[in-house]
């Protein structure tokens, strides 16, 4: 990777645009090799340079921060862009080379890289992958969207090492390389507050396969199965949840089939294992159908399985508080994640919904809700507004008096302390985003736990 990073700066004016977790992790590469003719760092806050960087060469890099800070990009010659920042103009207005770590890093290693994306359950399969393999003796590292950048890794890397990568859809925007094995597990409109049209964030997410050669595999959803491909595509499907049987791999309420190659099925020990659903089901034939084609056995993928520590606010369950119990699903940001939270919670008797409003539509879930029994329906903020006009407008909705809309989360732990029959459950699955409210899904979900258990 040193090489590539050489030949790609050597003699050239550089500049790390972002300098957050990303950025930070780029600058001492940059430094190290440093045969850049000049090294910048841009970004819309303050610039601070990490310690022990010597006076005279910290003197000579020019720190440029605020509103502006993206001005001047077509004066350097490499901008190395970090994936949470939005470009202010189209990509064919910068005549500067814009690369990303991502791209870097594959260049060095996409052989040996597993590439992770989807619009939901890219982190569980990434991490339930990464322990799979290591838990059966295999040397492998963990990277990307999950927080840790890939060049954090890359001095840890040695020849037989394997790299488990998620790949958000930002890394993915101008990606111009694609892992060996990638996984496209689902894609579902969001993120439009930042791409404006699905066709462009649809468009980032193919980037995962559009340059995958001969010889590369390819799982992803059926449905979302390309044509125009090199790669050996391999097609995976959860009956009652998307696709059907005929898919490479199917997952039937808790059996994993393969359908390709030697043929076999697994059963899900599912009093054994710690994640809930067909969703999550439906992550782990991925998980199987991987490790399979990598040579693992099956009793070294059902003890990765039954060993695995699920992410927080991911269908979490909090606890049970005056006979009442409590599950955090902050994670959900569409209206799809939710539904599946209510299809795996049988008894959920009540329900928290809401959060910032990007635009995308509520009409499946809407729809859902009304043919469910679920007692109590607990909408807030902006999302949850809108929800209850929508189904206010309903002529066809079953039980608008289920409807109950307070203003933000601490109210509807309190109203639903209150409505939620003893001997049921509770959850939080907003089918919103946090921005704006928290700082993340993850403050979201600490709240909720402090809520409940106060």
């Amino acid at each position: 990777m040193r090489r590539i990073i050489h030949d790609l700066i050597c003699d050239k004016k550089v500049v790390i645009l972002g300098f957050g977790r990303e950025g930070r992790a780029t600058f001492p590469w940059l430094m190290e090799d440093g045969s850049a003719a000049k090294l910048a760092i841009t970004d819309l806050n303050p610039v601070t340079l990490p310690e022990g960087v010597d006076r005279e060469i910290a003197e000579s890099i020019e720190i440029i921060s605020g509103k502006d800070y993206q001005k001047r990009l077509n004066e350097f010659d490499v901008v190395f862009k970090s994936p949470g920042v939005v470009l202010e103009k189209d990509r064919a207005y910068y005549t500067c080379s814009i690369v990303s770590q991502i791209d870097v890093f594959f260049a060095a290693y996409r052989d040996r890289i597993i590439g992770i994306t989807g619009t939901k359950g890219k982190s569980t399969t990434t991490t339930l992958m990464y322990h799979v393999l290591k838990n059966a003796g295999r040397k492998v590292l963990l990277a990307g969207n999950i927080g840790i950048p890939v060049f954090d890794i890359a001095k840890d890397i040695e020849d037989d090492t394997m790299m488990v990568v998620e790949l958000s859809c930002h890394q993915l925007e101008y990606a111009t390389k694609s892992p060996h094995i990638g996984v496209l597990l689902n894609i579902h409109e969001e993120h439009l507050d930042h791409y404006g049209t699905m066709d462009k964030y649809v468009a980032a997410k193919k980037n995962i396969y559009k340059n995958q050669v001969e010889g590369d595999i390819l799982l992803c959803e059926q449905q979302l199965s390309p044509k125009d491909v090199r790669s050996n595509v391999v097609t995976v499907a959860a009956v009652g949840m998307t696709g059907d049987d005929t898919a490479d791999v199917v997952v039937r309420e808790h059996v994993i089939t393969l359908n390709f190659g030697k043929d076999e099925s697994y059963e899900i020990k599912t009093e054994e294992v710690p994640l809930l659903g067909l969703h999550n089901y439906y992550d782990m034939a991925y998980v199987y159908a991987i490790a399979r084609q990598l040579g693992l056995n099956v009793t070294d993928i059902e003890n990765g399985f039954k060993t695995y520590v699920p992410l927080p606010h991911r269908l979490q369950k909090v606890g049970t508080r005056d006979g009442i119990t409590y599950y955090d699903d902050s994670i959900s940001t569409i209206d799809e994640t939710t539904i599946q939270a209510l299809n795996t919670l049988k008894d959920a008797d009540s329900v928290i919904i809401g959060g910032m409003d990007r635009g995308i539509s509520y009409e499946s879930l809407e729809k859902y809700l009304s043919e469910s029994t679920v007692s109590h329906i607990i909408l807030m903020e902006e999302t949850g507004r809108r929800i209850s006009k929508e189904i206010e407008a309903m002529t066809d909705f079953n039980g608008k008096d289920r409807i109950i809309l307070v203003e933000h989360l601490d109210d509807a732990v309190r109203v639903a302390k209150g409505v939620t029959a003893k001997g049921k459950a509770c959850v939080m699955s907003p089918a919103a985003a946090s921005y704006g409210i928290f700082k993340n899904f993850e403050e979201r979900g600490e709240v909720f736990k402090k809520l409940v258990l106060k």
